[in-house]
């Protein structure tokens, strides 16, 4: 029992690892990403980020099509579908109000997954602990683009779509396939917004590869740490986890874009991280569900 109980821990460790990894790494891509706005439009950097992540995602996991039955592609495909959402909003909020207090709005999406899927009074204390520091994050920001504010908020209802459909994936696909196939209707999805905006950073070189880059950084890594990690972790310890996001995204955009936040949003932080340390901590071990059965 002991070394199942070992085993267990083991595995939920290495699991918040991923999402720990994932979750620095997107944000040091939103950072990058948003330096090129005055080059490439919002629209155009989310498209050439999902089309150089499929290309590799495709590359790496070479997904298994066949054999896959009407629930499979449904899954597959509302995983798509939160994908562009989700990062095609966040990039519009990004470029109308600061990283941080956009990602602080979204953070209501996962906190809703924390919330609906909590079964102990001491999980939804974290939960609340963490709500107070995303509320104290934008406090003092009056002056917020209206805009702005509503992209954040749809890629947070897109976020919690993301968390749930990434979880049924990562049971119903092998390995990385699932996520693949995702990216790729993700890109298909996105394609006629193009239509309307200045194409050619598209086929500029620098751009392609810096797009490339962000594409890793943004999507490959931490979709794939955090797809992996789901197999072993609730949804609702999954959503405490992500509420480390504000205070990455606020450093971020403090190191990458120079976006300063006032003392009291990083008193805020301290709460969002200690909600998130807090909620790891105090999961059992029984918590995490079982990992899917070998094929």
């Amino acid at each position: 029992m002991s070394s199942v109980s070992d085993t267990r821990l083991s595995g939920r460790g290495t699991a918040i690892g991923l999402v720990l990894i994932g979750i620095a790494s997107v944000q040091l891509g939103a950072g990058v990403a948003k330096n090129l706005f005055d080059e490439i439009s919002p629209t155009g950097m989310v498209w050439l980020r999902l089309a150089s992540s499929s290309l590799l995602l495709l590359l790496i996991a070479r997904p298994r099509l066949g054999g896959r039955d009407r629930r499979d592609w449904l899954t597959v495909l509302g995983f798509g579908v939160s994908l562009a959402l989700m990062n095609w909003a966040i990039y519009q909020s990004f470029s109308r109000i600061p990283i941080g207090i956009a990602v602080t709005i979204e953070f209501i999406g996962p906190l809703a997954v924390a919330v609906l899927g909590s079964r102990r009074p001491r999980d939804l204390a974290w939960v609340g602990l963490a709500a107070i520091g995303v509320l104290l994050l934008g406090v003092e920001r009056a002056d917020l683009d209206p805009v702005g504010v509503a992209f954040a908020f749809v890629a947070g209802a897109s976020w919690a779509g993301y968390i749930l459909l990434s979880a049924h994936t990562g049971r119903r696909w092998e390995g990385l396939d699932g996520l693949a196939v995702a990216s790729v209707v993700a890109v298909l999805l996105l394609s006629p917004a193009l239509v309307p905006i200045d194409r050619d950073p598209l086929v500029d070189p620098r751009i392609i590869l810096l797009g490339a880059a962000i594409g890793l950084l943004s999507s490959v890594i931490p979709y794939s740490c955090e797809l992996i990690a789901l197999r072993r972790l609730r949804p609702a310890l999954f959503g405490v986890l992500m509420s480390l996001e504000p205070a990455a995204a606020a450093l971020a955009g403090l190191l990458v874009v120079g976006e300063h936040l006032s003392a009291v949003q990083w008193a805020a932080i301290g709460f969002v991280v200690a909600a998130s340390v807090g909620a790891t901590r105090a999961a059992a071990p029984d918590e995490a569900p079982s990992p899917p059965p070998v094929p």
